[in-house]
């Protein structure tokens, strides 16, 4: 896959300095949109129904899990492929799903995305059983992998270099109110028409989305992208995801078995294979390259442990004020209304307090609080008073999360090449995904939920106990990896040119970490490292709790 250097975000276009005359294309070209013009706002519009379908999903379905399994008659392990089988496709094709944009066209991408998402939807809704339903959440996965960064290339791509700060952060604000409102949505749908209008949503959405596109928004593609696209290494690492997940599912109803230990084998076997074809190929999907950059390495490793630990949570506390407390669907979508409504409303200015007092910090504080929240949710049980009970822990996960998904992002570009900043955000949120898909496979197996446990309040709620410590000290783990391996001055701008040292001559270390900035000038001076130029995040909005967003980074603010 030649063209998947740039990763799954928008790709680096030639940004024209203020007051250039528009690039061609004319009002309508690529890279000359206004966001005031009545054409820049059908683009915004459109970006923004196509994500927000993605983004309701990933929100809406876990509230009528519950529902799901007793119409279908379903266990435990259904209702975890509910959820995974989406994550499972979505997480190994989302940095392809970028390179196709860039090499066929973005829009022409983009709506096959639209339209594959909403078919994959209506099947979700018409499944007559698991088997079918499953099915049909992991083609909703794949169009997923390509409407979600299509959606943002679309932006990048088409809007004026002036305007498209401004155009990111509707996309970001109008995609954060649509995953904050989601838990309420799906709960009134669950308690309403029914669980399948769930899926049923994504229908009319797509049928608003799909017009306006064709009629206002113009096709851009980059003519510099060519080679072949590494489909063998999404599909290994897809098969590898998928084989480790169904063995961790499959796990508490078959034991150590044959059923169970091969497919874990062959999983790990394939993610061997996948490392190495990634490693030899002249045009990965994933280039391991990324990796020598340590601040990228340690804020992934921060990243799975505080994603896998979401996902955990948000997969069994859905279920546990239902089955336990006894709320009804409507009611545990609004219960967790909180939590999302926090990151909406103060993630801007954590990623401000991030950039004065450094990354370190936030990362560190943000999954600790995160770790007493869930802790606290363990209070939830039969009897529970919600604003006793259940909103203390909500809110003090909320603030967690405040404090570390803003942060989490802005370290991601700022550790790379600011060439790479698109790539390195692409794959920290196939990172995430890939961690929240293990943590829904692993952790009833960790706590010992048998696959019937759903259906008993009382086993469930022992087994939901057990289940939250778990989640918390993963997070315990990623505040400390955070502490120990994250800068305080990777956000720190760039000394202006000419400033900077020559090779074999480092920069004197920054006071309060000198170890550490030691090390990044020895890096540079070494040829492991190209001289930091940390890219501003363009996403002011951080509401996903599933992974952090695509974000590309602001060139203009690292000198690009």
């Amino acid at each position: 896959m030649g063209d998947s250097g740039s990763g799954p975000g928008p790709r680096r276009e030639h940004r024209a300095p203020p007051g250039a005359p528009p690039e061609p294309g004319g009002a309508g070209g690529a890279g000359s949109l206004r966001v005031s013009s009545p054409v820049g706002r059908w683009v915004v519009l459109t970006t923004v129904l196509g994500s927000a379908m993605a983004l309701l999903d990933s929100t809406v379905v876990n509230v009528a899990l519950p529902r799901i399994g007793l119409d279908l008659n379903a266990d435990l392990a259904v209702l975890q492929w509910t959820v995974n089988a989406y994550m499972l496709t979505l997480a190994g094709l989302i940095l392809l799903g970028g390179a196709l944009g860039d090499r066929f066209g973005r829009r022409r991408v983009f709506l096959v995305g639209v339209v594959w998402f909403a078919v994959a939807s209506l099947l979700c809704g018409l499944a007559p059983n698991a088997g079918v339903l499953i099915a049909s959440r992991a083609l909703q996965g794949i169009g997923g992998a390509l409407l979600t960064p299509g959606s943002l290339a679309l932006i990048q791509a088409t809007f004026h270099p002036d305007d498209r700060a401004r155009a990111v952060g509707l996309w970001s604000g109008f995609g954060g109110v649509g995953a904050a409102i989601g838990p309420f949505v799906g709960g009134w749908l669950v308690d309403g028409p029914g669980w399948r209008w769930v899926f049923f949503l994504n229908v009319p959405l797509a049928a608003v989305c799909l017009p306006v596109a064709l009629r206002h928004v113009p096709e851009s593609r980059d003519p510099r992208k060519h080679g072949r696209f590494d489909v063998l290494g999404a599909t290994l690492g897809a098969l590898a995801l998928g084989s480790v997940t169904y063995a961790l599912i499959a796990a508490p109803g078959k034991g150590v078995s044959p059923a169970v230990i091969v497919p874990a084998v062959v999983g790990l076997l394939l993610g061997v294979a996948f490392v190495q074809v990634e490693r030899r190929r002249p045009d990965p999907m994933l280039p391991l390259d990324i990796f020598a950059s340590r601040q990228f390495t340690a804020v992934n490793a921060v990243t799975l442990c505080v994603y896998a630990a979401f996902s955990g949570f948000f997969f069994l506390s859905v279920l546990q004020l239902q089955v336990v407390v006894g709320y009804s669907a409507l009611g545990a979508g609004t219960a967790l209304l909180p939590t999302t409504v926090l990151m909406l409303l103060l993630s801007a200015r954590s990623g401000e307090l991030g950039r004065r007092i450094g990354p370190r910090i936030p990362l560190t504080v943000g999954p600790l609080l995160c770790a007493a929240g869930m802790l606290l949710m363990t209070r939830a049980g039969a009897g529970a008073v919600y604003w006793r009970d259940v909103l203390p822990a909500l809110l003090v996960l909320g603030l967690g999360m405040v404090a570390l998904v803003a942060p989490l992002t802005a370290t991601v570009l700022a550790s790379v090449e600011v060439e790479r900043a698109g790539l390195a955000s692409g794959i920290n949120n196939a990172a995430a995904r890939a961690a929240g898909l293990i943590a829904v496979a692993a952790l009833p197996l960790l706590a010992g939920m048998g696959p019937e446990a759903y259906r008993s309040a009382d086993l469930f709620a022992e087994t939901f106990g057990r289940a939250m410590p778990i989640c918390a000290g993963v997070l315990v783990l990623g505040a400390f990896v955070a502490w120990r391996t994250v800068r305080s001055d990777v956000l720190e701008p760039a000394p202006p040119e000419g400033a900077a040292p020559s090779a074999g001559a480092p920069a004197a270390p920054p006071a309060g970490v000198p170890a550490a900035a030691e090390e990044a000038a020895a890096e540079v001076a070494e040829g492991k490292a190209a001289p930091r130029r940390p890219c501003r995040p363009e996403c002011a909005y951080h509401c996903g709790v599933g992974a952090p967003p695509l974000d590309p980074g602001d060139l203009r603010d690292a000198g690009g």
